[in-house]
């Protein structure tokens, strides 16, 4: 799938930056308590309750097989907007910091390399080149590949019905 050009929110997990779709962005907010699901996978973290909205919130570091890194004052949460089985729903994602939002022509975006990663195939649309920097851009959804989703379905509605 080629990626089209666009604004993207750019972020850093580790020393690498990464970029979603402005258009995916629906707000950026910092660390906050969140209530831990019991038997998720270890990234995913649990829920918040964001002006009673309960959104689940995962690690994106450790989806991507990354170390563990302590939550500082620049860690932030994104939350996102991702579409599973034929409704939007939104999902938290933790960042180490947001950079800024970056303005990526079609023509400065190559194709992703076929190459083994810690970022799994389909994850990455294109690598954008800005001035002296990549910025890897990836494809939310697939990030948050639709069996993650299905789990964290189950999981919410089970809490919500207690």
């Amino acid at each position: 799938m080629e990626q089209e050009g666009g604004k993207f929110l750019s972020f850093l997990l580790e020393d690498e930056e990464y970029g979603i779709s402005i258009h995916k962005v629906k707000e950026i907010i910092g660390i906050m308590d969140i209530t831990a699901i019991p038997k998720t996978p270890e990234f995913i973290r649990g829920v918040i309750n964001l002006r009673g909205k309960i959104i689940p919130v995962l690690d994106l570091r450790l989806k991507f097989g990354l170390n563990e890194m302590e939550y500082n004052q620049r860690t932030c949460i994104i939350v996102v907007e991702v579409y599973f089985s034929g409704s939007s729903r939104l999902m938290g994602i933790i960042v180490d910091t947001v950079s800024e939002v970056v303005n990526i022509q079609k023509g400065e975006i190559e194709p992703p390399p076929q190459y083994d990663s810690r970022v799994e195939e389909g994850f990455l649309t294109g690598i954008g080149k800005i001035k002296d920097k990549v910025v890897l851009l990836l494809e939310i959804e697939k990030v948050l590949g639709s069996e993650d989703l299905v789990v964290l379905n189950e999981k919410q509605e089970a809490m919500l019905n207690v």
